[in-house]
């Protein structure tokens, strides 16, 4: 279940930016190619290019192109989409870890496309997407095997650090659910499969990039609980392989918010 999404959308020239995140996946899309740096995030990543395609390279083998990708989490690459596009960001507990990377064909891009909702002249659509029908369709693509049901301390764990903000260590999320730190933290990676101070680092940058259109760099990263703006560029820099400034550009940009 995707609920409660902060949306934006951002203008500037010929140029749109879509961005939504709610509790379980995250929307990015862009109405032109795209390039980013070596970096491997805590979610699956589903590329879904509008007319091009999806290029992936990972250190010791060969790039691999396909109409669209599903990247599994913890992956690193670098990544290049040589068209207008949708990033669909999906919490590690929402598929099975067997399911690995996918290559998908032009009809199931069209399909998760679709699923996201109604689409403007450029192929975008709206910033409010429809992020729950999607990864009910992208389960339906990837024939993925059932998830297990997560143990309730975890569930409550990751979905906490998903929407984390400037407040709260492990320790009292840990006390919440009548753990200990060490032990919230094992479960939670035997469970997951990522460790939870990243699922922590990932639900801080997603909470930081929806504030980028209202303000500064600076005041979005101490919002989200990042020690400075420099906290936010490296976590960005690493989990997504661009800066949170490349994203934003809100002070040249016209923006609407959902």
């Amino acid at each position: 279940m995707i609920s409660s999404p902060r949306a934006w959308t951002l203008e500037q020239n010929d140029r749109r930016l879509v961005f939504s995140t709610g509790a379980g996946a995250t929307l990015f899309a862009e109405s032109g190619g795209s390039r980013v740096a070596r970096h491997h995030h805590p979610a699956w990543k589903v590329v879904l290019p509008i007319g091009g395609h999806v290029r992936i390279t990972q250190a010791g083998r060969p790039p691999l192109s396909a109409a669209g990708l599903v990247v599994p989490p913890q992956l690193t690459h670098t990544c290049a989409v040589t068209s207008p596009y949708a990033a669909l960001f999906v919490d590690p507990w929402q598929l099975h870890a067997a399911t690995g990377l996918v290559r998908l064909d032009a009809g199931a891009v069209r399909r998760l496309l679709a699923a996201l909702g109604p689409t403007d002249a450029d192929g975008l659509g709206t910033a409010a997407g429809d992020l729950t029908a999607a990864c009910s369709e992208l389960t339906a693509l990837t024939g993925a095997a059932p998830v297990p049901r997560l143990d309730e301390r975890v569930a409550h764990a990751v979905r906490t650090a998903g929407l984390s903000g400037p407040d709260g260590t492990i320790g009292e999320l840990a006390a919440e659910v009548g753990l200990s730190p060490s032990r919230l933290r094992a479960l939670v990676r035997e469970s997951v499969g990522i460790p939870l101070v990243r699922l922590r680092q990932w639900g801080r940058l997603r909470n930081a990039i929806a504030d980028l259109p209202r303000t500064s760099v600076a005041a979005a990263a101490a919002a989200a609980g990042f020690a400075d703006q420099a906290h936010l560029t490296r976590t960005s820099r690493t989990l997504l392989g661009r800066t949170p400034a490349s994203l934003g550009r809100a002070s040249v940009a016209v923006f609407s918010l959902s």
